[in-house]
């Protein structure tokens, strides 16, 4: 990584460009699916392991599996009812094993994003020829099995080497969701090209909310509802992005798809709120954000 975290220029919140999302929407809205494979013996990377117990470690593995059995048909109905196109976040590798999902996501208009090949394979330790070979094994398999040209990216387990940003903009991405910064797109420090970051979450990501703050789920549903508040009445001044990250074998549990079914249907209800996908949002604020805003941080670095 660039030394001090130079990816992205302090850029204070207030007296930003004025945000307007189409329609005149206050709040740009996506949904991020993480459809992800799990490999029970993946090759071993010297700086992290994935499973806590030795090999072979069973539970976790058929826990996660799940969610491409179960708990992603259960998500993909509830998104359906309430019209809400997922930009997924892939687990390349799934193509493989489980086109099914593809299929269903393929007709349905949903976007697809790369998250490494499996999310067992961390990017510590990566060489440059080997992160530029998964980079360019995520567009070519996607851009087969979906016809998909993917444009954004999140590092597999959210794990990183030194060049991955600059290696996106140079293969010609429009975002990432790597950095949580802000609550609206910026523009990337990079060698070449372009980039932002799109705004992803941590805070309302279902594993997160699930497994750390050990919430129930009438709490994660109440803290969705409580985030997207929050932005709509910022959305008054200058447009934002919410994004709820899920995993079908998290939020795909039963006991959870009410909650997250009135999460969806409250926010879907509203009037300001353009429902859409990431690719979307990028593709509209490089077109009419991008330069402005580039310049408003430029000048106040300057100034």
């Amino acid at each position: 990584m660039k030394s001090d975290l130079q990816l992205y220029d302090y850029w204070p919140y207030a007296k930003r460009p004025k945000i307007v999302w189409p329609g005149g929407a206050k709040v740009a809205f996506w949904v991020a699916p993480n459809i992800e494979y799990y490999e029970i013996n993946p090759p071993l990377n010297p700086k992290r392991s994935p499973w806590a117990r030795p090999h072979p470690d069973v539970v976790p593995v058929a826990t996660r599996d799940h969610g491409n059995r179960v708990g992603h048909w259960r998500m993909m109905e509830v998104m359906d009812k309430y019209k809400v196109r997922g930009s997924i976040s892939l687990s390349v590798g799934l193509i493989e094993h489980h086109p099914e999902i593809i299929k269903e996501c393929v007709d349905r208009n949903w976007e697809f994003f790369s998250h490494g090949i499996y999310n067992t394979r961390y990017s510590y330790e990566m060489d440059e020829a080997q992160e530029r070979a998964i980079i360019e094994d995520s567009i070519e398999t996607v851009l087969k099995a979906t016809g998909q040209r993917i444009v954004g990216y999140l590092a597999p387990a959210l794990t990183h080497t030194e060049r991955t940003i600059d290696l996106l903009a140079e293969y010609g991405f429009l975002y990432t969701c790597d950095l949580f910064q802000d609550d609206q797109p910026q523009p990337i420090n990079v060698n070449k090209g372009r980039l932002i970051s799109m705004p992803y979450s941590l805070e309302i990501n279902d594993i997160i909310v699930y497994n750390s703050y050990l919430a129930t789920p009438r709490r994660y549903g109440q803290m969705i509802k409580d985030q997207f508040d929050q932005l709509m009445k910022e959305g008054e001044e200058s447009g934002t992005v919410m994004c709820i990250p899920l995993h079908a074998y998290a939020v795909g549990q039963a006991h959870r798809m009410q909650a997250f079914e009135e999460a969806l249907e409250y926010i879907t209800k509203q009037p300001g709120v353009w429902v859409t996908t990431a690719r979307e949002i990028a593709e509209y604020y490089y077109e009419n954000y991008y330069d402005t805003c580039q310049a408003d941080i430029l000048a106040r670095k300057a100034g």
